[in-house]
């Protein structure tokens, strides 16, 4: 699949201070600084999670307690001025949503259903298409993990669909399967895109990962999964996306398979890196650093990516 061309944005300002700042400061701290210059006023974000189908231990809340997904979010967006709003309930999406800025979902199976594994009140016919009109007028969307494993396509599961269900039309790509978990290569396509330097040209992980089907013509990749040397039959074909963006609408989407392992949200992993002190990459600076993935560089290229105009015109 060959990369679309970069979703249009207006960022050459924080560009600037980024390169400014790049040498200066670690990568979080750095879009922590930037970010909350720009920021007067909470921004509310609704983190969804209802799990229909399977409950991910990294969204359990035990006793009513704030998931470890949930923590880790409110951790990072404290600086930031973002709240996470963590709820379970379906009925939220019946509710006014022009309170939040963006939506995050880490979920499975069909939120309509009226069973789920975790017991939580399902979303109505209504709410779901509340969902989807909010995000194409202009709100941004995350999806974490298991949101490409919610509202599935009708047709065979190891088949590619042409009449896809509008939610996996929106955020982009479908789940199929998922092997045993294992080290793979995640291989960085698009390191200019904002945020997405820290990736540099990739990285290896041990985590749970997911194929993938259905993708969305227009979708901005931004890591491929490599599947050479990975074992099980699910990950015997040609490198796929695995982390991307794209425009639904107005609202800007973004999505990542990783996120399964507790681990993966907070454990530095070694990274490919090329730095830079101006907004062009210099290769005499390539080396190697550990970077916390999931809270510290995907968090924070969401809020980048998918909430600049919440941030640029509260």
């Amino acid at each position: 699949m060959q990369n679309s061309r970069p979703l249009s944005m207006d960022r050459r300002s924080l560009l600037r201070a980024s390169a400014q700042l790049a040498a200066a400061v670690p990568f979080f701290q750095m879009s922590s600084q930037l970010l909350s210059a720009e920021i007067g006023k909470s921004k509310k974000i609704l983190f969804f999670t209802r799990s229909q189908t399977f409950e991910h231990s990294v969204i359990q809340q035990k006793n009513g307690s704030t998931s470890y997904a949930a923590q880790q979010l409110k951790e990072f967006s404290g600086p930031l001025g973002f709240e996470f709003v963590e709820t379970k309930d379906g009925r939220v999406f019946d509710e006014n949503l022009d309170q939040y800025h963006a939506i995050a979902m880490y979920t499975t199976g069909d939120l309509t259903a009226e069973k789920s594994v975790d017991n939580s009140p399902p979303m109505s016919a209504k709410g779901k298409q509340n969902l989807l009109d909010a995000i194409a007028a202009g709100k941004g969307f995350l999806g974490i993990h298991s949101a490409t494993d919610t509202f599935h396509s009708n047709g065979p599961a190891f088949e590619n669909q042409s009449d896809r269900d509008p939610f996996i039309n929106m955020i982009g790509g479908e789940f199929i399967r998922h092997g045993q978990q294992q080290e793979s290569l995640m291989r960085s396509v698009d390191n200019k895109f904002v945020g997405m330097e820290p990736a540099g040209v990739g990285f290896k992980m041990f985590e749970e990962w997911y194929a993938l089907k259905n993708f969305a013509k227009d979708m901005h990749v931004l890591l491929v999964q490599e599947t050479e040397g990975m074992v099980d039959l699910d990950y015997q074909r040609p490198p796929y996306p695995a982390t991307w963006a794209r425009q639904e609408g107005k609202g800007r989407v973004f999505y990542t398979s990783m996120g399964h392992r507790e681990d993966v949200w907070t454990k530095p992993v070694p990274v490919h890196s090329c730095r830079r002190t101006t907004l062009d990459y210099q290769p005499s600076r390539c080396g190697h650093y550990s970077q916390p993935w999931i809270r510290n560089t995907a968090i924070t290229r969401f809020t980048q990516v998918t909430l600049a105009d919440s941030i640029s015109n509260p």
